[in-house]
């Protein structure tokens, strides 16, 4: 072969590639998808799941849940609960028939079913979470505080970055002073923002049941929002230590006998909250959460509800929360692995830098807990893209660039396959006796181009000669761009015009409509 056609031939192989990596390909076929298979991380071993099993038990059934409400108390004692000393104590019969026969395979619906999330066994999915009350503005190199706009446009946002399979409540509205606006209005803005599911929290029970007549008139009627409930209640039914919150409590019970998912939190903070020694730290979270379990059960047998236990880590130099440290990511990941023993629908938490804006403390922070926490055999990675200063900022940028991050850790949960076509025998065959002595344009290659392989849509792969060939462009610019191109185009009209009005004409809804077609000071 000559040198001109040898060069050809290269050339004839890149334009296939590149061809082929253009081409759309099935969502079956992707190199990564939501609800990979994960578990692979086990940082407690069988005798230490034990052990963590036992002290569980104990905890619920000698030192119990302070504060309980008159309803719980009730209800748990009616199952054989006893109620001494101000104490709500769970006999560990109850707990363990409660784990054997509560919901172990649910779903978590988005509006469009192609959305829906299939939780069973280990499969994994990222999603977002938060309560952060500001935004870290990257062109004013400042914190500012965050707005219902910002949680709609992060919403949209996140509607079109595949890796982030559903989208919680990132942030609160500072900007809406009374509580019944901000709860409503953040499950309005939420759910018009994405087909994917939502997520999010009310501070009264009333505000649930307003926002369940919303929910009610979007699915079509109650009884379609039941089968469909598209919407899940972050609950945070304890204070820990050991204690119920009563007005968190009264939500559940309302979200509950309605018919939406709950997530049920605990989130002590090790060394303040919880106990420093980080298997403590597991123990009464796991604990706290079981006691809610339990309650949920006896409320509505089997109704869907996710074990998250998000026991958090203080600096115990200073007390401030460490959402990035190593202690977090092994944290979380043991709660992963209690949640895969019970075989409990698992949620926990993991991408909450410390870092302020994204850069390498951030990246670093954010790829080893998310990584951990997926292999873990959670089910739920909430936080898992966009937060800042342990969960005080989230940033734009940042979904864009943790959505390729994101991609490239459900990559390595989907591990590799072996089978007999994978092992290449044939390939070397054809490559090494009978061919070229490369693979570049061979029939596998090509075929697995995008089935094995995924690729990132903001991080940079070229060489330093290309790198600067192009403009030397910036992670972040790169990705701020994405955000502008976004949010200039990108305005979902799953909602009728219809029904929006009819919303509108009964709630408080403060997102103007205009604002939902056209960004302010857009000029496209």
């Amino acid at each position: 072969m000559t040198e001109l056609s040898k060069g050809q031939s290269r050339r004839g192989a890149r334009a296939a590639k590149r061809a082929l990596r253009a081409a759309p390909i099935a969502h079956e076929d992707r190199a990564v998808r939501p609800g990979m298979q994960g578990g692979k991380f086990h940082p407690l071993n069988p005798d230490d799941i034990a052990k963590v099993h036992e002290a569980v038990l104990t905890a619920l059934e000698t030192i119990g849940l302070s504060q309980a409400t008159p309803s719980c108390i009730e209800t748990v004692t009616k199952a054989g609960g006893t109620f001494r000393d101000g104490r709500l104590l769970f006999p560990r019969a109850l707990v363990e028939d409660t784990i054997a026969n509560c919901a172990k395979n649910i779903v978590l619906y988005g509006q469009d079913p192609k959305h829906d999330i299939e939780i069973s066994e280990s499969k994994v999915y990222f999603g977002t979470a938060g309560a952060a009350v500001h935004i870290a503005d990257i062109e004013g190199n400042e914190y500012r505080e965050s707005q219902l706009k910002d949680l709609y446009d992060i919403g949209r946002l996140v509607d079109t970055l595949d890796n982030i399979h559903y989208f919680q409540r990132c942030l609160v509205p500072r900007d809406i002073p009374d509580p019944m606006d901000m709860d409503i209005n953040t499950c309005y803005a939420a759910i018009s923002a994405t087909t994917k599911h939502v997520g999010t929290s009310w501070v009264e029970p009333s505000h649930v049941e307003k926002s369940l007549e919303m929910l009610h008139i979007i699915a079509g009627g109650e009884k379609q929002w039941r089968a469909r409930p598209f919407v899940s209640m972050s609950n945070c039914f304890v204070v820990p230590p050991m204690r119920f919150a009563e007005d968190s409590c009264h939500c559940m019970e309302t979200a509950v006998r309605g018919g939406m998912p709950v997530l049920l939190l605990a989130a002590g903070q090790a060394g303040a909250t919880s106990p420093a020694a980080l298997a403590g730290s597991v123990v009464q979270e796991v604990a706290e959460v079981l006691a809610g379990l339990v309650w949920v059960n006896l409320m509505v047998p089997k109704h869907p509800a996710i074990f998250g236990t998000w026991p958090f880590v203080s600096d115990l130099r200073t007390g401030a929360m460490s959402g990035g440290s190593g202690e977090q990511a092994v944290l979380m990941a043991a709660c992963g692995q209690m949640g895969r023993y019970y075989g409990l629908p698992t949620g926990i938490a993991a991408g909450m830098a410390d870092a302020k804006f994204p850069d390498a403390q951030s990246g670093y922070e954010k790829a080893y807990t998310n990584t951990l926490a997926a292999h873990s055999g959670a089910n739920l990675i909430y936080e898992s893209a966009g937060m800042h200063a342990s969960l005080l900022g989230c940033c734009y940028e940042s979904y864009v660039i943790d959505n390729d991050m994101l991609g490239a850790i459900n990559r390595t949960v989907r591990g590799i396959e072996v089978n007999e076509e994978t092992l290449s025998l044939q390939a070397m065959k054809d490559v090494c006796v009978d061919g070229p002595s490369h693979y570049l344009g061979h029939e596998q290659t090509l075929s697995l181009m995008q089935k094995e392989y995924i690729y990132p849509n903001v991080g940079d792969r070229t060489s330093p000669k290309e790198w600067a060939e192009v403009g030397k462009p910036d992670l972040i610019k790169t990705a701020r761009n994405t955000v502008d191109s976004v949010l200039a185009s990108h305005y979902p009209s799953h909602i009728p015009d219809a029904i929006d009005q009819t919303i509108r004409e009964k709630f408080n809804v403060l997102l103007p409509r205009e604002q939902m077609q056209k960004t302010l000071g857009d000029t496209a």
